[in-house]
């Protein structure tokens, strides 16, 4: 399966109630639905994980959907958490995020976030990642963020300035994952695997 669609959206299931009931649905790659059980935090979902163990049990894993691209396991995802609903907003699930309503930011209390906006950005920068990716892999030699900024219009005339900032982050995004590595002091080129 090439890496492209290699996501998947899961559900973590409590085996104490039969039928056993959703309490978190996930994205992920590889064995990201078992990571939770090997590195229990102290987040709504980590408590119930640890009450599940102290019970001699396990959380059910289920995939729900495989094969996904990213974005298409982000839609999945945010849609899922909607239809359940999470435990703050009388549903379900203990996922944080809350896709219906608005909710306040605990770092800054006066910012009000609007209802899907958190979601809608990671499914836009996922976007725009793999716009990104597929420019650096069609062109060998590499990309330069010069080459990116112009060819998908991604320039910025901010205050009559060039800060194509956006762009920079998303060159630095995929290089944290390295899917992009600099070859040249400005070219970026796609890291084969």
């Amino acid at each position: 399966m090439s890496e492209a669609r290699s996501y998947y959206v899961y559900a973590l299931k409590d085996p104490r109630s039969n039928p056993s009931r959703p309490f978190y649905i996930g994205k992920g790659t590889g064995v990201r639905a078992w990571e939770h059980q090997i590195n229990i935090d102290g987040t709504r979902k980590g408590k119930r994980i640890q009450e599940i163990v102290d019970a001699d049990q396990k959380p059910v894993v289920t995939k729900l959907v495989e094969g996904l691209t990213e974005n298409e396991a982000l839609l999945i995802e945010s849609e899922l958490i909607a239809a359940f609903g999470t435990e703050s907003q009388g549903g379900l699930l203990t996922n944080s995020v809350i896709p219906l309503g608005k909710k306040r930011n605990s770092a800054k209390d006066n910012l009000i976030i609007p209802s899907g906006v958190v979601e809608r950005a990671q499914i836009g920068v996922a976007l725009l990642k793999e716009s990104v990716l597929e420019l650096a892999v069609a062109n060998e030699e590499g990309v330069t963020n010069s080459d990116i900024v112009h060819t998908l219009g991604l320039h910025s005339d901010y205050s009559g300035g060039s800060k194509d900032y956006l762009s920079w982050s998303i060159l630095g995004l995929l290089m944290r994952e390295g899917k992009i590595r600099r070859v040249e002091k400005k070219k970026h080129k796609a890291q084969v695997r």
